[in-house]
């Protein structure tokens, strides 16, 4: 099956289920209510993750024969959906929300889903399975605190998508390519329902989903033959604006003192992620949105030429004009209104 046939088929049937899922999560009650944390003023139904999980998983059923690391995929993704639906419903703490994460990241790694570039040692696959699961439990959890204005999470995730999708053509790692398009597919067409003012939610659940099948996309392709430096880097970059808001933040409330602990970073809630920070200084939610999207694909198109180089030179200059970039957004998030 092509690309673009993956795409056209989970964009229609997301197009489809949504309004459904819509429909289940008004009849259940199973709400994302207002409250002073919260942007949106009215009860706005949770299901939206279900639509996409729903479709992205019919159309790779039913085009591929799967793969031992696709199953691995696939299971710890409806894992972390399942569990995120419960959450939904009815908040779960914190560490048990980890605790299915680092359990999800062990089915990944037991179907041989992981970063490997370290000796083929007894330290060297631990050292490769905290490697892998840090990455993933960061992704996922970035993912959901992206969550917080409509369309950011859905879009940003559909953007990093679209660059691991070139990365997978350029190395001709098909296979690879398939499931990011069909990923982007499902975004897109969530969000004709989940882009401001949106209609419904992804819920926990969606983030869930979507955090760990993007993460797991990200260390499944090979990037680079041209040494670990460089095919670490390139995920990274493309997956940077994750990244460098959840490192952001978490020293800037170990700093305020706002948390002391691995409980409390889990626990605490706040207004002080990237997007809740460019609304402050005036932007709206689409604006918003659209600056943080260019922001990633700004670093993804880095990635795309740090991935062919070979010159150490093009390699430090790439990785400095991201860290500039940056640089500067965090001077943005200190600018009052």
């Amino acid at each position: 099956m092509s690309i673009f046939r993956l795409f056209f088929f989970c964009f229609i049937l997301t197009v489809i289920f949504t309004p459904l899922a819509k429909k289940i999560g008004l009849k259940l009650k199973i709400l994302d209510y207002p409250n002073e944390r919260k942007i949106h003023s009215t009860p706005t139904p949770l299901l939206g993750g279900a639509a996409i999980a729903a479709s992205f998983c019919i159309v790779i059923l039913l085009s591929f024969h799967f793969s031992l690391e696709l199953k691995g995929v696939v299971m710890g993704g409806l894992l972390l959906f399942l569990v995120g639906l419960v959450d939904d419903i009815k908040p779960l703490p914190a560490y048990l929300r980890l605790i299915v994460q680092i359990v999800a990241c062990i089915i990944l790694f037991r179907c041989g889903v992981m970063i490997s570039f370290l000796p083929n040692t007894t330290i060297g696959k631990i050292g490769e399975f905290l490697i892998t699961l840090v990455w993933i439990v960061w992704i996922i959890n970035a993912v959901n605190f992206f969550d917080g204005i409509d369309g950011l999470a859905t879009t940003l995730v559909a953007v990093s998508a679209f660059f691991l999708l070139i990365v997978g053509l350029q190395t001709r790692q098909y296979y690879f390519s398939y499931l990011a398009a069909a990923l982007i597919g499902s975004c897109m067409g969530f969000l004709i329902y989940n882009f401001h003012p949106a209609k419904i939610f992804l819920g926990d659940a969606g983030a869930n989903f979507l955090g760990f099948t993007l993460g797991s996309l990200a260390i499944m392709g090979e990037w680079s033959e041209r040494g670990p430096a460089i095919a670490l880097s390139v995920p990274i970059l493309i997956l940077g604006v994750f990244i460098f808001d959840m490192l952001y933040i978490t020293i800037s409330r170990i700093v305020k003192g706002e948390t002391h602990n691995l409980k409390e970073i889990l626990e605490y809630v706040g207004k002080d992620h990237l997007h809740h920070r460019l609304m402050n200084i005036g932007f709206t939610q689409r604006q918003a949105v659209l600056l943080i999207c260019l922001l990633s694909a700004a670093v993804g198109f880095g990635a795309i030429v740090l991935r062919t180089t070979s010159s150490p030179q093009n390699v430090t200059f790439l990785i400095l004009q991201a860290l500039i970039i940056f640089a500067t957004v965090s001077f943005l998030m200190h600018k009052k209104k």
